[in-house]
């Protein structure tokens, strides 16, 4: 495996209490599942895809992170996925998605 040149989180929205959050319940199981095989199919072999715990902003779930650019990410389905991937491709950040500061 090589070093990751992006690590992309997705929101698995799970907490301690073993409670599932707006995330999960919105299907980000199935996001992670896309995003990780988009991003093969793309041949974007520097991109590690990971589930969290809840990240806590449950308005604007699912929620996506991705570093290095730190870019938080609002209401992902598999076309915001897309629009991610492609801003991934080109050195952007998909801005209209962005969670505003």
């Amino acid at each position: 495996m090589i070093k990751p040149t992006h690590h992309i989180f997705v929101c698995g929205s799970f907490r301690p209490t073993g409670a599932q959050g707006t995330c999960h319940k919105k299907d980000s199981a199935a996001l992670l599942q896309y995003i990780e095989q988009e991003a093969a199919d793309r041949g974007l072999d520097g991109v590690m895809v990971s589930s969290t715990s809840c990240m806590k902003f449950c308005d604007h779930g699912p929620v996506v992170i991705v570093y290095p650019e730190g870019a938080w990410y609002s209401h992902v389905n598999e076309a915001v996925a897309d629009e991610i991937l492609d801003a991934i491709e080109n050195g952007t950040v998909a801005q209209e998605h962005l969670i505003p500061a």
